[in-house]
């Protein structure tokens, strides 16, 4: 059988008091797309920040190939192939669109690589070529959202995890992001989603996981989950 490329195993994350994640546990194969579904306050961005490293972890296993990720410093996971962009997209306003891209090759030696990699993140999003030197704050809400996702590709991770990347985009712009993410996709980018937009989320995605709470309520096919009543309901208008 085959062997998950990235898998949680009965995860614990609590802030304080707050329990955020109640022995959650999911699988991402090479190749597929994966989207977390729930509610504000479900866990979902929790669970992508403990991958990433960027909140601690009470129990549980994060296996990333054959390495746990528990002890891995959040700088070095990215190292190991594993890109993040967060909600509120987190890129440098201060910096120019090139400035913030050149900030995500920090860890590589590949020149010939990187400039490859520049040539397809300006193809995937040719609206950005035209602004290499202008201030990211300056960007519309949906270039910005464009060049988060551009600039974790210069990591080239194996992995991607984003998260809400329609949030407050016009619904051209979600379009066309999620066109572009499978493209990622089908190029060879793993992708782990969280996106409050579930219909959109279950048109890109292969499998899916329903997060209630800071447990795992449903899991199965992005068809499974489209067709179920309690997803239907909650999730997708009836």
């Amino acid at each position: 059988m085959a062997v998950p490329l990235l898998a949680v195993q009965d995860l614990y994350v609590a802030y304080g008091v707050i329990r955020a994640l109640q022995g959650v546990s999911i699988e991402v194969y090479e190749g597929e797309i994966v989207t977390l579904i729930g509610a504000n306050g479900a866990g979902k961005s929790s669970l992508l920040r403990a991958i990433s490293g960027v909140v601690p972890v009470q129990s549980g296993v994060i296996r990333f190939g054959a390495v746990d990720l528990r002890t891995v410093p959040a700088h070095r996971i990215v190292e190991l192939g594993i890109a993040h962009v967060p909600e509120g997209r987190g890129i440098f306003g201060n910096l120019t669109v090139m400035e913030n891209l050149r900030l995500a090759t920090w860890g590589r030696k590949d020149r010939a690589g990187i400039r490859d990699d520049y040539g397809r993140v300006f193809h995937l999003f040719p609206q950005l070529e035209g602004r290499k030197e202008q201030l990211a704050a300056t960007l519309s809400g949906g270039e910005q959202q464009m060049l988060a996702v551009a600039r974790a590709l210069m990591t080239r991770g194996r992995v991607m995890l984003l998260d809400e990347p329609s949030m407050g985009l016009a619904p051209r712009l979600v379009r066309e992001i999620f066109q572009t993410l499978r493209e990622i996709s089908a190029a060879g980018t793993t992708i782990l989603l969280v996106e409050q937009n579930a219909r959109q989320a279950l048109k890109l995605a292969h499998r899916g996981y329903v997060l209630e709470t800071g447990r795992l309520a449903l899991a199965g096919t992005a068809l499974e989950l489209t067709q179920s009543a309690k997803v239907r309901e909650a999730y997708l208008g009836g």
